[in-house]
């Protein structure tokens, strides 16, 4: 297992670590309700978004992906708790997808989301991944602009009739070292 760098002082111990499937509900629970402030902001709901990520997360779905596509999920811990969570899928042209990157909302603004994209960085670069690729709501402006600030480029966008919202997908090209 991938582990990476782990930050202390004398009141918290937070680190980040590839997950153990019995984890799995837990992290399920994370990302349904990290992503459910997202569904709040733009009124997306069960009925109108079913597919969203905050309607469509669950136990089973992570299992398969962690049992069958072989995902690489990855948890920043406070202490002992999950309070942050992504994941890698990775494809036969060396790219990956980052998936789910999230943060409780309780947590956020202390930087997790930014350790956790690091982090996702050096690890696909570990793994000589040349991009990676992620997909957002569009309409979340915020949120893209976050990604760009980070080297993510806009390549396209996609409206679903499924979706409420429009699919923003980014790319990030990972620098590999020629030494």
């Amino acid at each position: 297992a991938y582990s990476c760098s782990c930050i202390y002082n004398t009141q918290r111990v937070a680190m980040i670590r590839e997950i153990v499937r019995s984890e799995i509900p837990e992290c399920a629970a994370l990302i349904r309700e990290s992503f459910l402030t997202v569904a709040n902001e733009f009124n997306f709901t069960q009925t109108n978004a079913p597919g969203f990520t905050a309607f469509s997360t669950n136990n089973d779905r992570l299992y398969w992906q962690y049992d069958n596509e072989n995902r690489k999920m990855f948890a920043f811990l406070s202490e002992s708790t999950i309070v942050g969570y992504y994941s890698l899928l990775f494809d036969e042209n060396n790219e990956c997808e980052l998936s789910n990157l999230c943060v409780n909302p309780a947590y956020r603004h202390r930087k997790i989301g930014e350790r956790l994209l690091n982090h996702c960085f050096t690890f696909a670069e570990s793994l000589n991944v040349s991009k990676i690729k992620i997909s957002i709501v569009e309409e979340n402006t915020q949120l893209r602009k976050w990604y760009e600030s980070y080297g993510f480029i806009h390549v396209k966008t996609v409206k679903y009739d499924f979706f409420p919202f429009t699919c923003g997908y980014m790319e990030k090209h990972i620098q590999q070292d020629t030494r």
